[in-house]
């Protein structure tokens, strides 16, 4: 047998042990961002079509998935997907808060895993903690989503023992 070869062979049977034991232990990362719109001349924005006209929103989240402890899915309106409630963690609560209550009248753009899903209008301070992504998010995401975080109301010891079954 080749030398090349037997290296060859060498290597890949050290690497299949890791492979192995990776395979369905790390769930895919799931990514769940909002971008507050953007004033005209920001160069750090990007361009989306909302509600039929081209808005600019930042490209720096407000809000993403690091500060999301809980969520609750639910079936959108319009009969073939599904929005989210996030609960968010304290800080981001109070980010939350004082973003809504100072960017009144302007839109939070929804993003999930890398696309849109919804944009919504800031019109009051949100003091619950709790922010909606109302339609466009699939079921497949939602199991996503269920492999990151509990369901709120879910008690975390539960929620682990509940995906380690999976």
């Amino acid at each position: 047998m080749p030398r090349s070869f037997a290296f060859a062979i060498l290597m890949a049977t050290a690497l299949l042990p890791n492979t192995l034991a990776a395979a369905g232990k790390k769930a895919p990362d799931l990514s769940v961002s909002f971008h507050l719109q953007a004033e005209p001349g920001d160069r750090q924005a990007f361009k989306q079509l909302t509600a039929g006209k081209e808005v600019l929103f930042r490209k720096s989240a407000e809000i993403s998935t690091k500060d999301i402890v809980a969520f609750r899915p639910f079936p959108a309106d319009d009969g073939n997907s599904y929005g989210i409630v996030f609960q968010l963690n304290k800080l981001a609560s109070n980010r939350l808060r004082n973003m809504s209550t100072a960017q009144q009248d302007k839109l939070l753009l929804a993003v999930v895993n890398g696309q849109v899903r919804d944009a919504v209008l800031i019109d009051k301070p949100v003091n619950d903690g709790l922010i909606v992504i109302w339609k466009w998010v699939s079921l497949a995401e939602v199991k996503l989503a269920d492999q990151h975080v509990p369901r709120i109301g879910e008690d975390p010891k539960a929620w682990k023992k509940r995906i380690k079954k999976k």
